[in-house]
């Protein structure tokens, strides 16, 4: 067995869509990115690549390189998940924590949690999903930016 981590920040601006965990939310801003920026999948996917030992997301899907330009984060964590399988490696669990002072995340967090395990091509009881806000505090807490924190646990299948 091995656990991975993975975490990403990215900044809000005005009338951006804002995608989380591969689910469009309805909002007055969205993420900033070279892709689509959404920081639930761009930590997982770097969760499941340092569990794998296989690198970051920098270093497979390079922001330098046009050909992931306004990409679906979605395709990352299916190609990632592809050479996991290929390595003979599975999903056994996901823990993911949304940090965002606003939108408040609790209605879409059983969305998140489906569309994540759609992804991973896993039961939903396999995926956790939690939301917090910045308590007005740093970057989070002043609606600047929107964090992510994911842990996986894979194994040999």
């Amino acid at each position: 067995m091995r656990v991975g981590i993975g975490h990403d920040t990215h900044r809000l601006e005005r009338d951006r869509p804002l995608w989380l965990g591969g689910v469009k939310i309805e909002h007055t801003h969205g993420l900033v990115g070279h892709s689509d920026a959404d920081v639930v999948l761009h930590a997982l996917t770097d969760a499941l690549l340092g569990a794998a030992a296989l690198g970051d997301i920098g270093d497979l899907y390079p922001d330098s390189d046009p050909l992931f330009r306004n990409r679906e984060s979605s395709f990352f964590v299916v190609d990632t998940l592809e050479r996991l399988k290929q390595s003979g490696w599975r999903i056994v669990n996901v823990d993911i924590i949304i940090f965002a002072q606003k939108p408040k995340l609790g209605p879409q967090k059983e969305r998140i949690r489906e569309r994540v395990a759609q992804l991973l091509s896993t039961a939903p009881e396999n995926i956790s999903v939690k939301a917090k806000t910045g308590e007005s505090v740093g970057p989070v807490g002043r609606e600047e930016a929107i964090s992510c924190q994911a842990v996986v646990l894979i194994d040999r299948g």
